[in-house]
C-alpha cells in the first residue's frame, strides 16, 4: 500500500477550447485557434488535422454529466479554463497607458473605473453560464482552480494567418505589449466577477508551449507557425510580463492564491558524459522563466536585468508532466541537444531505445521523471506544488492504468521526501480536442462518443476511483506500479 496524506486531493484538469464545444450554440468562433484549425491552407498542408472543435465533447451544455462522473470517481479538485474570446468577442478601447512602442510593462490600470469600460464588451450570457458551471462544481464540494488562459487569444489580439504569411502589421498576439495590458484587464475583470467561486487562480497554462511551438517548433501545428527564434523570445518575455501584471490584477480583487502552470519535461543525460546538458537545459527551459517571476531576474530578455515589478509574483506552482527529454552535451559548442527516439520523440505505440513503451502520441513511458521535476521545484523555490496535468494518449486503455499508478506513486515518493504537493489532477476527465491533432489523441478517463456525446468509463477510471476515494494506492493495485509489459508486435498471430 502506498499512502498519501488524507488532505491530498485527486481531480482533473481541462481547457475551454478543447472541451466546451460540441452542440449547436456552444461555438466560439472568435479566437486565433478557431481561425487556425479552420484555415483551408493549414488543413490542406496537414499542419492541422481537419477535425473541428465544434464537434467536441460538449462540456458547455453537458457539464453536469462530466461533474456527475467526477463525483462518482471521488474527485475533490478541478482546474477549469475559461475562454477569453468567448467572454470578450469584440475589441474594447485601448488600455490606459499603452502605446505601440511600449516594450516594458511595469503596471496596468485595473481600477474599478477602468473595468467599468469593459462591461459593455463582455458576453454577459457566457459569463453567467460560467457562473452556472462553477456553481454546480462547487455544490458538489470540489475545490476549483480557475485558469485564465489556455492558449487561444481573441482574434482582435492575434490574427495567426496574417502572421504566418509574414504580415506583422496586424494583431500579433504575444509579440505586442497590447496583449500584456489586455490580459491584465481581463484577469481583473474576471476575478471581480467570479472570485466568490474560485478557491485559487492560475494566470496561464503552459506559456512556454505558446512561445516555443508558435515561433520555433513550427512543425507542431501551433499558431502562428512563423519561424523566428527572436520572436519566440519576445513572445516569452511578454508572457512573463503578462503573468506578473495579471498576478497584480487578480490580487487587486482577490485574496486567493495565484499560480502559474508550466509544461515540464524531465531532462535526463543520454550518457554519464552528457550530465552538463541537464543543468543547461533546465536553466534555459525552466529556471530562467521562474527566476523572472519569483526573483525578478530578466537579464536574458531585458538589459535592466533585475525587475522588482516582476519579482515575488507567484504563490504556487502548477506542474504539468507527461514524459522526459533525453539530452546530449556538445562540448565543442558548450551546448545541449535533445535526442530523438526518447521522450516526446518516439514512434507512436513503439518502444524507445531504453525499452520503454510509447503512447498513441509517441511519448515514452517515464514515471520517474515526475519525481525529478517536483523535487527540483521544491528544493529551488519552496512553493506549494499542484500536479495540474499528467496523462497519456491511450485509446485502448492498455498503458493508462500503469501510467496512473506509477506516476501517482512517484508523487507520493516526492511528498515522502518533503515536497509540499497538494493535489494530482489527471489530464483529462474525458477525451477532448487535442489541438492540431484533433480528436485522434484520446487522453480521457472517460471515452467520448463524439457522434452522440455519450461518456463511457474506461477501466482506468475505475483504477483512479479506487485511489481517489482512499487517498492511497491499495495493495490490490500495486502491481500496476511498473512499466507495462510490451505488447506483441502481431497480437493477432498467437500460433
Amino acid at each position: 500500500m502506498i499512502q498519501l496524506p488524507r488532505s491530498f486531493m485527486f481531480g482533473w484538469s481541462q481547457a475551454d477550447f478543447q472541451s466546451e464545444m460540441g452542440l449547436p450554440g456552444s461555438e466560439d468562433p472568435n479566437s486565433d485557434w478557431w481561425a487556425w484549425v479552420h484555415d483551408p491552407e493549414n488543413i490542406a498542408a496537414g499542419i492541422v488535422s481537419g477535425d473541428l472543435p465544434e464537434n467536441g465533447p460538449a462540456y458547455w451544455h453537458n457539464y453536469r454529466r462530466f461533474h456527475d462522473a467526477a463525483q462518482s470517481m471521488g474527485l475533490r479538485i478541478a482546474r477549469i479554463g475559461i475562454s477569453w474570446s468567448r467572454l470578450f468577442p469584440r475589441q474594447p478601447p485601448a488600455p490606459k497607458g499603452w502605446s505601440p512602442d511600449a516594450t516594458r510593462v511595469t503596471e496596468v490600470d485595473v481600477s474599478e473605473s477602468e473595468l467599468r469600460q469593459l462591461e459593455s464588451y463582455v458576453n454577459v450570457d457566457a459569463l453567467n453560464h460560467y457562473r452556472e458551471i462553477f456553481s454546480d462544481l462547487k455544490s458538489r464540494g470540489l475545490m476549483l482552480i480557475v485558469n485564465l488562459y489556455h492558449w487561444p487569444l481573441p482574434l482582435w489580439l492575434h490574427d495567426p494567418i496574417r502572421v504566418r504569411r509574414g504580415d506583422l502589421s496586424g494583431p500579433t498576439g504575444w509579440l505586442s505589449t497590447r496583449t500584456v495590458f489586455e490580459f491584465a484587464r481581463f484577469a481583473a475583470f474576471i476575478t471581480s466577477k467570479l472570485d466568490d467561486l474560485a478557491d485559487a487562480w492560475s494566470t496561464m497554462n503552459e506559456p512556454n508551449v505558446v512561445a516555443g511551438l508558435g515561433y520555433a517548433a513550427v512543425r507542431s501545428g501551433f499558431p502562428p507557425g512563423y519561424l523566428d527564434v527572436r520572436l519566440a523570445e519576445r513572445a516569452l518575455f511578454n508572457i512573463i510580463q503578462a503573468h506578473a501584471r495579471a498576478y497584480d490584477a487578480v490580487k487587486a480583487y482577490s485574496k486567493k492564491p495565484v499560480g502559474i502552470i508550466y509544461a515540464n519535461t524531465s531532462f535526463t543525460p543520454l550518457t554519464d558524459a552528457d550530465a552538463p546538458a541537464v543543468e543547461m537545459a533546465e536553466k534555459r527551459e525552466r529556471w530562467d522563466f521562474f527566476d523572472a517571476i519569483i526573483k525578478g531576474e530578466t537579464s536574458r530578455w531585458d538589459p535592466v536585468g533585475l525587475r522588482e515589478d516582476l519579482a515575488k509574483r507567484l504563490d504556487w506552482i502548477g506542474v504539468n508532466y507527461y514524459t522526459r527529454t533525453a539530452v546530449k552535451y556538445d562540448a565543442a559548442r558548450n551546448a545541449y541537444h535533445p535526442v530523438g527516439g526518447y521522450g516526446h520523440g518516439c514512434e507512436r505505440n513503439g518502444v524507445s531505445p531504453a525499452g520503454r513503451p510509447c503512447s498513441d502520441f509517441g511519448w515514452e513511458f517515464w514515471p520517474e521523471g515526475i519525481y525529478d521535476v517536483i523535487t527540483k521545484y521544491w528544493r529551488r523555490y519552496g512553493l506549494p506544488i499542484y500536479v495540474t496535468e499528467n496523462g497519456i494518449a491511450d485509446d485502448a486503455d492498455y498503458q493508462r492504468p500503469y501510467y496512473l499508478v506509477s506516476h501517482i506513486a512517484q508523487v507520493a515518493r516526492a511528498i515522502g521526501d518533503g515536497a509540499d504537493v497538494r493535489a494530482y489532477m489527471h489530464w483529462s476527465l474525458a477525451d477532448n480536442y487535442e489541438w492540431a491533432s484533433g480528436f485522434s489523441m484520446r487522453f480521457g478517463l472517460l471515452k467520448v462518443d463524439y457522434s452522440t456525446k455519450r461518456l463511457y468509463w474506461r477501466p482506468s477510471a475505475l483504477v483512479y476511483r479506487e485511489i481517489a476515494r482512499a487517498s492511497k494506492i491499495p495493495d490490490e493495485l500495486e502491481h500496476l506500479n511498473s512499466v507495462p509489459p510490451l505488447r506483441p508486435l502481431n497480437p493477432g498471430h498467437l500460433g
